[in-house]
This record gives structure tokens, sequence and C-alpha cells, in this order.
């Protein structure tokens, strides 16, 4: 029996260990993956403390009750001359195993509250920011400043069928990541185009749906510079492992400068829509904007995944009057995967995008759209 105990007291010893030294290990910045990030929000912390607090609660209830356990069965085994009591309803014990359990639980119940409270408490935002998932992409956009962007992934094909070396942040790495200041209240209004998605990013211990036609509100608030990463947590198709959360936390003066370039390169776009482009750069901007955004569904070579995605070599859409391939990529294809991109790309990338898809892969139609083509067009629908 001895042994026994020794063995059982052994095992328990072993579960706990790993879980001791990932507290000491996340508490000191460690890259230990047992136990959850401490965080770098005030919500965050708290919900770290209070993760830890429940933590040694139910470790102290667990010592007691596997204590009296054993001690109970070797201090009164039977080879020792004891024999099991024969009695039932005891009110002493009833009101114990009733009272005590109530005690801890309202006891708990104070800081989860309290955490909870924090966690929704959304007003007196000092920066607000919409975000919209769609298959597979965040649209990121800032009302007051008048700044809106698609952040994608940037990880190749290539890597993703096993015909390159992947990174460190293989699938954690995006063209456009969201910028914010530290030390300033951010709110974030999601919601989604198409399907249900979920916004999340551990260190902030934010996670919320993202569902259409509802917004649903939540925030955090930055304390330390840095670089951190989420993923969409909701499953949303097939590329529900290619839209990853990168958001970069930066100084005040540093975020007002980016906002300033964002809002720049924006009026940038705006006048671009006046110029003429030759087909060799809307072949080039446009190869670059398929990559980005249609290559996850038609394929690199344009030869889509049937039937979901068609392909886009010699197909009607493709060879026909450049007005039908606009109503597509502008408006969508009501019933299908194809997403209406009108009010996610500008009119620079589809009028490249159109360019390029009608003169790649052997199409050769020398059909060339130019951005006052596209605008003229969405303007008279």
């Amino acid at each position: 029996m001895l042994r026994r105990a020794q063995q059982l007291f052994g095992l328990a010893l072993a579960a706990f260990t790993p879980i001791l030294f990932a507290q000491e290990a996340a508490e000191e910045g460690s890259n230990q993956v047992l136990n959850m990030p401490v965080g770098v929000t005030p919500v965050a912390n708290q919900v770290y403390d209070l993760h830890m607090l429940i933590f040694w609660i139910c470790v102290i209830i667990g010592v007691i009750v596997f204590g009296a356990m054993f001690w109970a069965m070797y201090f009164h085994r039977k080879s020792r001359g004891h024999q099991a009591e024969h009695w039932h309803e005891s009110l002493k014990a009833e009101i114990a195993w009733t009272l005590v359990p109530f005690i801890i639980l309202v006891a708990m119940a104070f800081p989860a509250t309290t955490a909870l409270k924090d966690l929704y408490d959304t007003s007196e935002a000092d920066l607000d920011i919409r975000v919209t998932g769609y298959q597979w992409r965040w649209q990121y956009e800032y009302p007051e400043a008048g700044v809106s962007f698609l952040s994608e992934l940037t990880s190749s094909e290539d890597q993703i069928y096993n015909l390159a070396e992947k990174g460190e942040f293989y699938l954690q790495e995006v063209n456009n990541p969201l910028v914010v200041p530290v030390d300033q209240k951010v709110r974030l209004l999601i919601t989604a185009q198409d399907v249900i998605h979920s916004w999340w990013v551990p260190d902030f211990s934010v996670k919320r749906d993202a569902i259409p036609g509802y917004i649903n509100e939540t925030w955090f608030q930055v304390e330390e510079p840095g670089i951190y990463r989420g993923a969409c947590t909701e499953l949303c198709g097939q590329g529900h492992a290619f839209m990853p959360i990168v958001v970069h936390a930066v100084e005040q003066d540093e975020f007002d400068d980016w906002l300033a370039e964002q809002q720049a390169e924006a009026e940038a776009i705006a006048q671009l829509m006046e110029q003429t482009f030759t087909m060799e750069e809307l072949m080039s901007r446009g190869q670059e904007a398929y990559q980005r955004t249609c290559a996850a569904c038609h394929q690199a070579n344009g030869q889509g995944i049937p039937p979901a995605f068609p392909s886009l070599i010699g197909t009607p859409i493709i060879t026909g009057p450049v007005e039908d391939q606009l109503d597509v990529i502008v408006n969508g294809v009501s019933g299908t995967a194809m997403q209406a991109f009108g009010a996610l790309l500008n009119e620079v990338d589809i009028a490249a995008i159109i360019t390029y898809e009608r003169n790649a892969w052997g199409n050769d139609t020398g059909d060339i759209v130019q951005p006052i083509d596209v605008y003229n067009y969405v303007q008279g629908q």
C-alpha cells in the first residue's frame, strides 16, 4: 500500500511540475507554451491573474481531497484492523460539502466578474477601427482618418505546397498589418461580409466573432510596443488557415506618421485614376494584385479549383465582353464563392487585375482596362 501511495504521489508531482515551470516561464517572457500568455494589455493581465488564482485554488482543493483520501486509505486500511463505518445521511457532512463549495464559488465570482466587466467596457475609446472579415482576408478601416486597407497573407504558394522553405512566420505574415498606438484605448467594431469569422489575438486576450449583419465590439490597450500575431478562429472555408492577424503597436508619434502616409497613399491612388497606363504597367501591377487577392481560389496559374473556383484560361468570362468581367469582380456572383471586390479593391488594382487575367496564361485578348473605365462602370450601375 505504501509503495502504491508513493507511485501515485510521483505521478501527481510529474503532472504538476510542467505547469509550475510554465508559470515561471510565462512571467519571465519565455516562449514556453504550456501555460496561457501573460499578455500585454490590462485585460490580458487580469485574465492571466484570474486564471492562475483559480488554478491554485483547484490545486489546493485537489491536494486536500486526495490527501484526505490517501491518508484515510493508508491509516484506516483493513490490514490494521479497521472496519468500515456503516452510517449515512450525516447532517454535518451534508452542510459542510454544500456550504464550503458555495463559499469558494462566491469568492471566485468577485474577481471573475470584475474581469468580465472590464473586458466588455468599450466606452471612452481613443481610437475606433472597423474590422471586416472576408474569405479569406481582413479589412481594416479608420473611419475618422478616412483610411482603409486589406490585410492578406503573404506566405507564398510554393511554401503552402511544400515547394519552398518555410520561414519563421509561415502563415503568420501579412502585407498590411493593423497599426495601433500604445497606451491608447482602441475599440474594434467587428463584422463580416460573407460567413462567420473570428478575430483573435492571444496577447491581447481578445477574441470576437465577426458575423455578417452584426457588429460586435471589443477593445484593447497595448502597453508595450511590438508585433503581435493572431488568427481567425472560426472555420470559415478552405482558406481558413490563410487569414492571419498581425498587429503593430507603436509609439504615438510613429502612429501619427504612419496614418499620414496612409492618407497620402489614398490620395495618390485617387490621382492615379486620371492616368493612362501602358500594358506593361498594368500587367506588372495586375500580377502582383492577382497573386495577393485571387490566387488563393483560382491558383497562381489561373487553372482554378473546379467546380467551386472555375478556371480563368479561355473561359467566356475572360474572353467575352469586358463589362461582364467587371460585373463579376465588382459585384460578385450570387450563390457562389465569388465575392464582390468593388468595396475591397481600388479602381487601379481592379483595372490591373482584369488586364492581367485577359492577357495571361495564353489568353492574349489584347484588352487594356484603365482605372477610369472601372470608375465609370461603377458610377453607371
